[in-house]
């Protein structure tokens, strides 16, 4: 059967890019690693960003998070306010839930589900992760099932990649800069761990 379309011309409204990002985890997971790959992104195509970090005790696996702001348009301040992240990313489920103040109400929670145990007082894993899954917006990722450890916190960024805003090509050419002076092996094990966060995020979306 033939298809008829209508030859009225339409114009298409610019839609403005602004993506606010809460990345979370404990020092060791490569947090910064993921802010430099979405910044390098960003950078790469003309679009604007603001980032702050706040480095934890690393070595012992202290606290480390950072604000990440991409936008078309100018961004004034490096901070996001309370309830106006779009994206909270982590790579650890306790942080996942310290942050989620700073998601809005229509914002994507991404987080890894393996703990990560520094303290005596660590929270039941499964009570953890029994509050997260209570959550609408949440995507949980298993992601050392996925990758290796060493890779996974570019799993996490595949996991949250349909949520930032910037092209997935764009990522990965980001990730494989960051790591080309480790060799190509080493690039390939990440960018591979990025496409597989990607696909499974995208499972679970469907």
């Amino acid at each position: 059967m033939a298809a008829y379309f209508s030859c009225k011309r339409t114009i298409k409204k610019k839609v403005k890019m602004k993506t606010d990002i809460v990345i979370a985890g404990v020092g060791g997971q490569g947090i910064l690693s993921i802010a430099v790959v979405i910044g390098t992104a960003a950078v790469n195509n003309n679009l604007n960003i603001k980032q702050a970090e706040v480095h934890g005790m690393s070595q012992r696996g202290g606290a480390v998070y950072s604000h990440v702001r991409v936008s078309d348009k100018p961004v004034a301040s490096d901070l996001i306010p309370l309830g106006k992240a779009d994206l909270v990313l982590s790579v650890e489920p306790l942080e996942a839930l310290r942050y989620i103040p700073y998601l809005s109400p229509d914002g994507k929670l991404v987080t890894n589900i393996h703990p990560f145990v520094n303290m005596d007082a660590y929270p039941d894993p499964q009570a953890i992760l029994e509050q997260l899954n209570a959550m609408q917006n949440c995507i949980l990722i298993d992601a050392e099932a996925l990758a290796s450890k060493k890779a996974s916190n570019m799993v996490m960024l595949g996991a949250a990649a349909p949520f930032i805003n910037i092209e997935t090509k764009e990522l990965e050419k980001a990730i494989a800069a960051l790591f080309e002076n480790k060799g190509e092996e080493i690039v390939t094990m990440n960018v591979s761990a990025f496409w597989e966060g990607y696909r499974a995020a995208t499972n679970q979306e469907k």
